[in-house]
């Protein structure tokens, strides 16, 4: 019988993908572009939240989006009608995107004429939340129909990410949501974890959202 041979793994498998987003930060910072990756689950309103969102960070900076999905370029489609300029990213499958692929959509976007680039990446609580893209900032959305429970089950995403937008505030009444909870589990896997409560549909919370964002990357360019 062949002696069973076991391998102790000493350093992280996702350790060539971390210098490369380190270096591909550094390049964005120096060409003045601040990079956000947007997380969140399919349904959350990601694309939606951008399209209330985006007019409001144009009033001060020159955006632009990235979309990522396994198929089809229907967000692009919604975010381009904005008139900024997106560039739909089709993953071949994968459920998230790394440094290297974000760094293709940034070339392919010319980045270096824009103050901030928004990426929506694939919608899914746990891979993305396991690649550094780059970014400067990791921002994530919990809407109110998928419960106050999901810092527990996708704990990763909360930890990696210091902002979060509980979407669809509009329908608590409708929903067991309890915001106090929602707080007390993010908190618990970050406790430096903003929570901004918003509505893409009727734009409460919005313009708030803004200006934390806007104050954050004025922060990182001082």
């Amino acid at each position: 019988m062949n002696e069973l041979k076991i391998i102790t793994l000493k350093e992280s498998v996702f350790e060539n993908n971390d210098l490369d987003a380190q270096a591909l930060r550094q390049e964005l910072t120096s060409h003045g572009t601040f990079l956000i990756n947007l997380m969140a689950s399919p349904g959350a309103g990601k694309t939606t939240l951008l399209s209330a969102l985006i007019p409001l960070l144009q009033k001060e900076l020159s955006v632009a989006v990235m979309e990522a999905d396994i198929d089809s370029s229907v967000d692009a489609e919604t975010i381009a009608k904005l008139g900024v300029r997106t560039i739909q990213l089709h993953t071949g499958g994968m459920c998230h995107l790394d440094a290297d692929m974000c760094r293709q959509g940034l070339y392919e976007l010319g980045y270096e004429g824009f103050d901030l680039v928004i990426l929506e990446n694939v919608g899914n609580l746990v891979c993305p939340a396991e690649f550094d893209t780059g970014a400067h900032m990791n921002m994530t959305i919990l809407s109110v129909p998928e419960g106050h429970d999901k810092p527990l089950k996708y704990p990763l995403m909360y930890q990696s990410c210091s902002l979060l937008a509980v979407n669809k505030i509009d329908v608590l009444p409708y929903f067991d949501f309890d915001m106090g909870k929602l707080t007390e589990y993010a908190k618990m896997r970050n406790p430096d974890i903003s929570i901004m409560p918003v509505s893409a549909k009727t734009g409460e919370g919005v313009e708030a959202l803004a200006k934390y964002i806007l104050n954050v990357i004025s922060s990182a360019a001082k």
